[in-house]
């Protein structure tokens, strides 16, 4: 499904929160969106390679990283997985790697910015959690629309307006 965030916030206006313009487009989809998993992380990209491995079918990656521009919390083999286990997206709100081929895989990916360094593993981190950033609540449960004019939450799924 084709997104376009302008046209759903004029649809939705009172259904809608804006995330705060920081993010860049990083991923193979240039939009996406879906039901919002969530995963609160510093660091430590362990809670996103066990999600990338599950059934993404419908759904987005919301992963606070607290914004560390220190380490990347995806990168391409982790975002290969995603693709191949049906996730629509991620949105991540530190940094992410292997940018040229994270650019090719069929995976909407949002984050700050792109870091060469991985990060350690220590199987740290909260899945289904509320996370808050970019002045928006994520819950678990509600929805998530990306593409390159930004990153909306509603509580319930929108439709494209005819």
């Amino acid at each position: 499904m084709h997104y376009i965030t302008p046209d759903l916030c004029d649809a939705y206006p009172e259904r809608v929160q804006v995330v705060e313009p920081m993010f860049s487009n990083f991923g193979g989809r240039d939009s996406f969106g879906g039901q919002i998993v969530t995963l609160k992380c510093f660091e430590d990209n362990s809670l996103v390679r066990e999600q990338s491995e599950q059934d993404g079918k419908g759904k987005v990656l919301v992963v606070d990283g607290g914004g560390s521009l220190r380490r990347a919390l995806l990168g391409d083999l982790l975002a290969e997985k995603a693709a191949k286990n049906g996730w629509e997206g991620m949105v991540i709100y530190g940094c992410v790697r292997d940018v040229d081929v994270l650019a090719q895989t069929d995976l909407g990916v949002q984050a700050l910015a792109s870091h060469p360094l991985k990060t350690d593993k220590r199987g740290l981190g909260d899945l289904n959690v509320v996370v808050s950033f970019g002045g928006v609540t994520f819950r678990p449960g509600e929805y998530v629309y990306a593409d390159n004019n930004g990153i909306i939450v509603s509580p319930s799924p929108l439709k494209m307006p005819d």
